[in-house]
């Protein structure tokens, strides 16, 4: 990873996108993206199908590399080669569909990659009680409140209590930039409600938050600042103090 610093890393954005481009061969699916994410606040990303959210995704978690422009990182221009460097600067991605390990139990989705060890004469353990304790301190500082005990499988939890498991991971472990792609798809009005809730938090704890979704009303509800793609460009940037749900249709659409 290489770095360049651009500007005071104390007042720089957590992730910034700077006129990123992308080609899959010939057919050009971003163009010229500029975006920020600051921390204490949630930035969120609307499109229709097609309008180049996914491929943002998988450029800011380090699944696709850019074709053109920069990545920064507080300030620092890095190459973004993999999600491996993503997680080692504390960019943390939350998929609709792998959010968490359902065959894993509520402590160990948490503590996924930093699990507690302890070591029997040579042999090294999961130090499953101080699993556990962490495992209860993530969700307790999320104010996320779940039905089951921490020992049990992660598939009995309704889709809400997932996302919010799955945010509390980030969060515990220090996430800088919390992304989430479509977190309230597919939720019931209640669920979705729990997610929002632990974005907030999230936010109110400092994450910068990148939400990308389809719902203009939880874009509404939670953003602190709204970008709008349309055939891989961003064609509009508003707060939802200034707009309408009328006009972010009208952008979206095209019409």
């Amino acid at each position: 990873m290489s770095a360049v610093m651009s500007r005071d890393s104390s007042s720089a954005p957590v992730v910034e996108l700077e006129n990123v481009s992308k080609w899959y061969g010939p057919t050009q699916v971003l163009k010229s993206i500029n975006l920020q994410a600051n921390a204490g606040k949630v930035l969120v990303i609307l499109g229709d199908n097609g309008a180049g959210k996914s491929t943002l995704v998988k450029i800011l978690s380090g699944v696709e590399r850019i074709s053109e422009g920069n990545y920064l990182f507080k300030g620092s221009r890095i190459e973004m080669r993999s999600p491996r460097i993503a997680r080692e600067l504390g960019i943390a991605t939350v998929f609709q569909d792998l959010a968490i390990c359902p065959m894993l139990s509520i402590a160990r989705n948490i503590v996924l990659g930093n699990e507690p060890k302890r070591r029997v004469g040579p042999l090294t353990f999961l130090d499953m009680p101080e699993a556990r304790r962490q495992a209860r301190a993530a969700l307790s500082q999320l104010g996320v409140n779940i039905s089951r005990d921490e020992t049990e499988l992660a598939a009995r939890l309704s889709g809400g209590e997932r996302q919010s498991v799955a945010i509390a991971r980030a969060v515990h472990f220090g996430a800088s930039c919390l992304m989430l792609d479509e977190p309230t798809s597919a939720l019931a009005v209640r669920q979705a409600g729990k997610v929002l809730d632990s974005i907030a938090v999230a936010r109110d704890r400092g994450q910068a938050v990148i939400m990308i979704t389809h719902n203009f009303n939880h874009a509404m509800e939670i953003a602190d600042q709204i970008v709008i793609v349309r055939q891989g460009e961003i064609v509009s940037r508003m707060k939802p103090a200034e707009t309408s749900i009328t006009e972010i249709s009208r952008f979206v659409s095209g019409s």
